[in-house]
């Protein structure tokens, strides 16, 4: 069962019930200043809660977040894809002579062994 207390140095509308009083008294309010700071202390965290829970209920927020999010990271990834295929283009350029030469020896190898079964 909770009263209303009110204190006689209180302003007009603030109400504390037996409990409440007794839980700050018990916390270790020294006086009223103490009272008030841990008042102002307690509605700031009760703020940021409020404001993190708001947070989590914004899903159309959310969800524009992650999509946001994902383009940033395939926009990464294309620059870094680029950048890969770049440098293949160029290592290819760098090695074109042995790269023929290779297919080139492949390419009669081939050719060789069709005409041996060709033969036969």
């Amino acid at each position: 069962m909770t009263h209303d207390v009110r204190r006689a140095d209180s302003p007009a509308g603030a109400h504390l019930d037996a409990q409440a009083e007794s839980a700050l008294a018990g916390r270790g309010a020294k006086g009223p200043d103490e009272l008030r700071r841990q008042i102002e202390r307690t509605r700031h965290e009760l703020g940021d809660t409020v404001e993190q829970l708001a947070g989590k209920m914004d899903v159309k927020g959310r969800a524009k977040a992650r999509a946001d999010d994902l383009r940033d990271r395939a926009g990464a990834m294309t620059v870094q894809m680029r950048s890969s295929a770049a440098h293949a283009g160029e290592a290819g350029m760098r090695h074109r002579k042995p790269v023929i030469i290779a297919g080139a020896v492949v390419a009669a190898v081939v050719g060789a062994v069709m005409v041996q079964r060709h033969r036969c």
